[in-house]
């Protein structure tokens, strides 16, 4: 007779589910159904942990700080602009509502007497080479742009100075850009009966002389340098005995001790004149030296006429030779040795004005309201500036060979030193 284990109908303990388990002493706990193992790696698509929020990268990063000075740098802008504008505007209407008062003509400072004097002098500057206009470029040290000259000249009326002074201290230049400024003197001689004082505040040379001729009176401050009644063209280079044309582009260079030549072919006598490798024709010579002889014949009569020196002594005695102030003074070429303050009065004085109760005021290149304005204008040709260090392009620097009224070396005008 079996035996069957007893039953039992009292209720299981809490927490003890009834399953085949573990081994007694270790009570398990309520887990997944017996489909889904316990443990092990999450799937795929559902992560281990909750999610992360995501970083900015760097290129999103940049671009929103990029962004936020742009925008930053375009209100600064616009600010400026905005009170750029209003300036302007404001600039326009004192020069519109002053117009009635202020004396017209080109923007003046005063450098001489006091600034309410009621005698008024204009002075001009004349410094560094002569040139013509912006377009004959500038040269090395700074140029006068015998046309923006002229303009200013011509723009002084009667009644906005009582006379004129042109300060000079210049080697010369182009003999169109000297002409331009003679010329205008003689307008402003008769167009207002008022005298024109020429100081020469260093050096008046050859261009220089053909600007002042025709002033009604010339002085020279002690020291000056006068002279120089000349025209001269070239250079015109020869290179003899060539072995090698060495340097580059930019610093081009000839080597010279024998047996490099060269020859261009042309059509048309003369094209190739000015070539290095070849002498000056003597046809070339002449047919340049009478354009030279034209040039100086007319810079002798202008002179001659303007100080009343024979033409005969200015080419037999005077030549192209400068010289100091007081000899200047013998050979006519000037009629006092006086420094600023005296020229200053002197103008003055020929002018019918008393040098007490007069000013000198100077023209000077516009300013930046004045500029975008044109409220007076061009007079940016005079005094123009050379770049620190930059060669001079000019055309009296590079180009074919043109005849100048300059004294010196003109490689110094053309070349930093």
């Amino acid at each position: 007779m079996s035996t069957q284990p007893p039953t039992s109908d009292a209720p299981l303990p809490a927490g003890r589910p009834e399953q085949a388990g573990p081994p007694a002493g270790r009570p398990e706990q309520a887990g997944p159904p017996s489909w889904q193992p316990a443990q092990g790696p999450p799937p795929s698509w559902q992560p281990a942990q909750g999610p992360q929020l995501r970083q900015p990268g760097s290129f999103r990063h940049g671009f929103a700080l990029g962004l936020g000075v742009t925008l930053g740098a375009g209100v600064v802008l616009a600010v400026v602009a905005l009170g750029l504008t209003v300036v302007m505007v404001l600039a326009l209407v004192g020069l519109t509502a002053g117009g009635d008062t202020a004396p017209s003509g080109p923007p003046t400072e005063t450098v001489w007497g006091a600034a309410d004097a009621p005698a008024r002098l204009i002075a001009v500057p004349v410094t560094g080479v002569i040139l013509g206009s912006e377009s004959d470029g500038v040269t090395f040290g700074g140029a006068t742009y015998g046309y923006d000259v002229a303009d200013t000249i011509d723009a002084l009326e009667t009644e906005d100075a009582d006379g004129l002074i042109l300060e000079l201290n210049t080697p010369g230049g182009t003999i169109h850009g000297s002409r331009a400024i003679a010329d205008a003197v003689e307008r402003y001689q008769k167009r207002t009966g008022n005298q024109v004082l020429a100081h020469v505040q260093g050096m008046s040379a050859s261009g220089g002389m053909y600007a002042m001729a025709g002033a009604d009176q010339i002085v020279a401050d002690h020291g000056s340098l006068v002279g120089s009644i000349g025209v001269i063209m070239g250079p015109f280079q020869r290179f003899r005995d060539v072995t090698g044309i060495p340097g580059s582009l930019l610093e081009p260079g000839v080597t010279t001790d024998g047996g490099v030549t060269e020859e261009y072919l042309t059509r048309g006598r003369g094209k190739d004149f000015g070539n290095p490798y070849r002498d000056m024709t003597e046809e070339e010579r002449a047919v340049l030296g009478r354009g030279l002889d034209r040039e100086y014949e007319a810079f002798v009569s202008w002179v001659s006429q303007a100080r009343g020196i024979p033409p005969q002594t200015i080419v037999d005695e005077l030549g192209a030779f400068v010289f100091d102030s007081y000899t200047a003074v013998d050979r006519g070429l000037v009629d006092r040795v006086l420094g600023r303050e005296e020229a200053y009065r002197h103008a003055a004085e020929i002018n019918g004005a008393d040098p007490d109760d007069t000013r000198v005021d100077r023209v000077v290149a516009p300013g930046l309201v004045e500029s975008l304005l044109a409220a007076n204008g061009p007079l940016g040709g005079i005094g123009a500036a050379a770049v620190e260090g930059d060669p001079g392009r000019s055309t009296v620097c590079a180009g074919a060979p043109i005849v100048l009224a300059y004294h010196g070396e003109l490689s110094a005008a053309c070349t930093p030193r």
